[in-house]
C-alpha cells in the first residue's frame, strides 16, 4: 500500500533525524583515535570522557519521552537536531580534553531526545507503521555507516579534526531548518479521544506506579539482557577502531600514519558498519520465525566467540595477505551479528510488555542500551590499558552473560513470572 502524504512527510522527517543521530554517534570513535594521538592522556581517562558523553544519550531517554508528550514530538526532534549540531560546533572550538568533555556531554543530552520522540511520532502519526518503521531503521543504519566514513575521509583529506567536526554539524543544522518547515499531522493515526489527553504530563506517582508494575513482569529480565547487549555494543564499537589500528596484520598494508592519525583501518571499521545493515535486515525477518529468547541466546553466543576470535586474528604477523583477509572477514561477520541482535531485543520488549506500557518500556530499553551500556566505555578504557586480550575477554564476558540471561528468558520465564508471560511467548510462535 502506498504511503499517504502525511505518512511520507513523517517518514522523511524521522528518517532524517534517525540517520543524523547515528551520524554523530558513530563519528565519535574516529575522533577518539585522533584525540589519543594529539593529547597526552591515558586511554582510560579519554574513555571516561567519551563515556560521559554517551551516558546522557540513554539516561535522558525517560525525561525526553515525558517532554515529548508534554511539548510535542516535532519541537523536541528539531531541538535535538539543533542541539547535536551545536555540540559538534563546540567540539570544533575545543583545545583541551575538558572542552571536549563538555561538547560530548552536550551532544549526549541533545541526542537522548530523538528515539522516544521519533518513535512516538511514528506510532501516533503514521497509518502504515510497519513500512515506516522499516525505512526508519534503515536510515539509522545508513547514518551509522556514513558518520565514521565521512569523518575519516575528511581527516585523510588533510582537514584538522576541529574542521571535520564543524563540517559534520552542517547536515544537522540543515535538517533542523527542514524540520521547522515540515508539515504533517502528528496524531493522524490515533483516535481523537485518545489524543485529547496527550499533552497531560505524567505525574511522578503515575510514573513510579507504572514502572513498578513493569519491573514486576518479565520485562525486568529483558531490561537486564538489553543492558548487557548495550555494554557489549558500546564497548566494542568505541574501541574497535583503536584495535584495528594496532593490528599487526594490517601494519604492512597501511601507508603509515597519516594526518590526524587516520589510517585505512578506519575504512574496515566503516565496512563492518555497512555489513551491519544486512545483519539488521536479516534479524528483523528472523523475528517472525524465531522466539526472542532463542534468537538472543544464539547471537550472544556467536558475538562472544567473535570477540575472542579477534585476539589471535589481530596479532597475526604483518606482511601476509592471509592476515589482511582474516581481519576483514572477521570484521564483516562481526558487524553482521552485532546488528542482527537488535531486532530480537526490540521484539522481546514488544512480547513481554502490555501495549499500554509500551512507550515507557521502550524508554527504559534505551536507558539500558545507551545509558547503562555506556559504562563499558569507562570499563573498556581501563581494561584496554592493561592489554588487548583483557579487553576482548571482558567484552566476551558481557556477551556470555547476555546469553545466559537469554537462556533464562527462554526456559525459565513461566517459573519466574507465571504462566501468562510464557503462554504469550508461545502463542506468538
Amino acid at each position: 500500500m502506498a504511503l499517504s502524504p502525511n505518512d511520507r512527510s513523517i517518514a522523511g522527517f524521522t528518517m532524517t533525524g534517525h540517520g543524523l543521530v547515528h551520524w554523530f554517534e558513530t563519528s565519535i570513535p574516529i575522533f577518539l583515535v585522533v584525540w589519543l594521538a594529539e593529547f597526552d592522556v591515558e586511554v582510560a581517562l579519554l574513555g571516561l570522557v567519551v563515556a560521559a558523553g554517551y551516558a546522557p544519550f540513554g539516561i535522558g531517554a525517560l525525561p525526553a519521552g515525558i517532554l515529548a508528550d508534554r511539548f510535542g514530538t516535532k519541537k523536541l526532534i528539531v531541538a535535538c537536531l539543533a542541539g547535536m549540531s551545536g555540540s559538534f560546533l563546540l567540539l570544533a572550538l575545543a583545545d583541551s580534553i575538558a572542552t571536549i568533555a563538555v561538547g560530548l556531554i552536550c551532544w549526549g543530552i541533545a541526542a537522548s531526545i530523538y528515539h522516544p520522540a521519533g518513535l512516538s511520532l511514528i506510532s501516533t502519526g503514521v497509518e502504515e507503521r510497519g513500512t515506516v518503521f522499516a525505512w526508519h531503521g534503515m536510515a539509522g543504519n545508513v547514518g551509522i555507516a556514513l558518520g565514521p566514513f565521512v569523518a575519516a575521509t575528511l581527516l585523510v583529506a588533510g582537514l584538522s579534526w576541529q574542521s571535520a567536526a564543524a563540517l559534520l554539524a552542517i547536515p544537522g543544522l540543515l535538517a533542523a531548518v527542514y524540520g521547522l518547515r515540515a508539515d504533517f499531522d502528528p496524531a493522524a493515526a490515533v483516535d481523537p479521544d485518545v489524543n485529547a489527553g496527550a499533552d497531560e504530563a505524567l505525574s511522578l506517582s503515575e510514573l513510579l506506579s507504572n514502572s513498578r508494575a513493569l519491573f514486576a513482569s518479565a520485562f525486568a529480565l529483558v531490561f537486564v539482557i538489553v543492558t548487557f547487549e548495550g555494554l557489549f555494543y558500546r564497548g566494542m564499537l568505541t574501541y574497535l577502531p583503536e584495535l584495528l589500528h594496532g593490528s599487526a596484520a594490517l601494519g604492512a598494508f597501511d601507508p603509515g600514519p597519516t594526518l590526524e592519525g587516520i589510517e585505512p583501518a578506519d575504512y574496515i571499521y566503516v565496512g563492518l558498519l555497512v555489513v551491519g545493515i544486512a545483519g539488521q535486515y536479516a534479524g528483523g525477518h528472523l523475528t517472525n520465525r524465531v522466539r526472542p529468547g532463542v534468537g538472543l541466546l544464539a547471537i550472544f553466543a556467536i558475538l562472544a566467540a567473535l570477540a575472542l576470535a579477534f585476539v589471535p586474528i589481530l596479532s597475526l604477523g604483518a606482511g601476509g595477505t592471509a592476515g589482511l583477509v582474516a581481519v576483514v572477514a572477521l570484521s564483516g561477520v562481526f558487524g553482521f551479528f552485532l546488528f542482527a541482535i537488535q531486532p530480537f531485543y526490540q521484539e522481546a520488549v514488544a512480547v513481554y510488555t502490555p501495549p499500554d506500557a509500551r512507550g515507557l518500556s521502550y524508554g527504559y530499553t534505551y536507558l539500558g542500551e545507551f545509558g547503562l551500556g555506556a559504562g563499558s566505555i569507562a570499563i573498556g578504557g581501563i581494561v584496554l590499558g592493561i592489554s588487548t586480550p583483557a579487553f576482548l575477554l571482558t567484552m566476551a564476558a558481557f556477551a556470555v552473560t547476555g546469553a545466559l540471561l537469554s537462556l533464562l528468558l527462554t526456559v525459565g520465564l513461566d517459573r519466574l513470572y507465571g504462566r501468562d508471560a510464557a503462554v504469550e511467548t508461545t502463542a506468538k510462535n
